[in-house]
């Protein structure tokens, strides 16, 4: 038996819980928390609320506890105006005969807790929106003033909960959020960069003609910059995604600009694979989806900041590393413009091989490797 064998042993004789925000469908964090099932195949979820087959089948055959959110009136339509109750749900999970809590938190499941029971937090990112970004969810484009003085007494309120109630360890997704969990909580945390499905997402024969985004349309994703820089080129740009700010992407996008909202996992796959660079146009705490491009070959031009730092290695890395994709300076149209400019003025410099080779660093067999050892080492 091997050190993971033990390791894995070990973990599996605890009483563990597993604790995740919501699930309401498959981004980036699901991803992870597969994972973490597999890792824990009898372990029951504790979510605030679920959407019964929304998630894959590797979540769905776990038990699923939820808080009494589940019962609220509208809560598909309406679930992120209950925001102000959160807080009391998961203080009302009933996590009681687990010896180790196991969380995967970019809102309240962080502060889960039971008596008696260590807790350590897989955190994606604090609240956005109580802190750094809070002006882009809440600005006087989208909210009038006297909704605005409400909404910040209860993030004023929810700021304070925050950050009086931590688990007993932090292990961040990136350096990036790492340290924004220093400067914001005062604790150190360990880092494991999430997975990318490489037997998933491959090379493929043949390339398409246009450039791919594939996110979320909320309004932190900024993808009315891409929208705003292919516009202006006149470039081929699938958008692959829904949310709030659906309409207003619709509204700003011209010709050469097609919106396909969310497709299944097998056409994102290929239309990843056979794009001619993946665009990330925001500021992400790691951002999975632009390793998934490089795990088929394909470079990414990405805005160099958060985790794009720590998983493109740009045209011009001084390092000598082989490049994976271009980092552009600030978020603004013109910035991302010219960075498709310097990518197509030299894009015979990208090796797919290489990329490939690159986006295999984070495998999810490496991931789950780390969990392991990580937890292995917190639970004694």
């Amino acid at each position: 038996m091997t050190a993971g064998d033990e390791a894995l042993a070990r973990l599996r004789s605890l009483n563990v819980a597993l604790v995740h925000d919501w699930l309401t469908g498959m981004r980036g964090g699901e991803r992870c928390l597969e994972v973490f099932c597999e890792i824990f195949p009898r372990a029951p979820i504790y979510t605030l609320f679920h959407f019964p087959g929304s998630v894959s089948r590797i979540i769905e055959d776990h038990a699923i506890r939820t808080s009494f959110v589940q019962g609220l009136p509208g809560l598909r339509r309406w679930h992120r105006h209950y925001l102000p109750f959160f807080p009391r749900a998961v203080k009302g999970l009933d996590l009681s005969g687990h010896d180790l809590i196991v969380s995967l938190s970019h809102c309240v499941a962080k502060t889960a807790r039971a008596p008696g029971a260590r807790h350590v937090s897989y955190c994606f990112t604090p609240m956005r929106y109580l802190y750094d970004q809070k002006e882009l969810y809440f600005n006087r484009e989208r909210w009038s003033a006297p909704a605005l003085r409400a909404i910040e007494a209860v993030l004023g309120s929810l700021r304070r909960w925050d950050l009086a109630r931590h688990p007993d360890r932090y292990i961040a997704i990136s350096r990036f959020v790492a340290e924004r969990i220093r400067r914001l909580y005062g604790m150190q945390a360990d880092v494991i960069h999430p997975p990318v499905d490489t037997d998933r997402f491959r090379p493929a024969k043949t390339r398409g003609d246009y450039y791919l985004l594939v996110s979320s349309l909320a309004p932190y994703k900024r993808v009315d910059l891409a929208v705003h820089a292919m516009n202006r080129l006149g470039r081929k740009l699938l958008v692959v995604g829904k949310g709030e700010e659906e309409q207003r992407i619709a509204s700003i996008a011209g010709p050469t600009i097609e919106l396909l909202g969310w497709r299944p996992d097998a056409e994102v796959t290929e239309l990843v694979a056979g794009c001619r660079a993946f665009i990330m146009p925001q500021e992400e705490d790691f951002g999975i989806a632009p390793l998934e491009a490089m795990s088929c070959g394909r470079p990414v031009i990405a805005l160099g900041r958060g985790g794009a730092l720590e998983t493109v290695v740009d045209l011009e890395d001084p390092s000598g590393r082989v490049p994976t994709g271009i980092l552009f300076s600030e978020p603004a149209p013109e910035r991302l413009a010219e960075a498709v400019l310097a990518f197509e003025a030299r894009e015979d410099d990208f090796d797919p091989a290489a990329i490939r080779r690159h986006a295999e660093e984070f495998s999810t067999p490496r991931f789950r490797e780390r969990v392991i050892e990580a937890l292995a080492r917190f639970a004694g």
